[in-house]
């Protein structure tokens, strides 16, 4: 993967592309039991110039969310890293990983999404005890 627009092909070919923008799309990954996971994958411009793929899906509204018990589970995950975003003006709880082009190829990838997905799954049910959040 050299570019965004790979990374949308490769993309394109496999899942529903849902919000479709130049820098920004997202998609549905399936889970284990039938469970949906919306997927958002971002190009980002470091401070070096240099850009990053970032791979991210909302978990829960912040509002009600224990963070410390947040920050155990993250704290405890080898990929990804929690970060908190507006989704409609309500503050969300959001799993996301950023990896530079050089570090992927198309398996790399598709490993990625399901990895960032199924780990906001469970996340998600933990604190929701099982109900969807997101």
């Amino acid at each position: 993967m050299q570019s965004f627009e790979d990374v949308r092909a490769h993309l394109a070919a496999r899942y529903e592309i849902d919000d479709n923008e130049p820098w920004l799309l997202s998609c549905e990954v399936l889970l284990a039991e039938g469970r949906r996971q919306t997927v958002f994958v971002a190009e980002l411009e470091t401070d070096g110039g240099g850009r990053v793929l970032r791979v991210g899906t909302p978990i829960a509204p912040l509002r009600g969310t224990d963070p410390v018990r947040c920050l155990r589970f993250n704290w405890a995950q080898r990929v990804g890293f929690l970060a908190v975003s507006d989704l409609e003006g309500v503050p969300f709880l959001q799993l996301c990983e950023n990896r530079p082009y050089g570090a992927l190829d198309e398996p790399a990838l598709d490993r990625l999404l399901i990895e960032v997905a199924s780990q906001a799954d469970s996340l998600e049910r933990l604190l929701g005890q099982d109900r969807d959040l997101a």
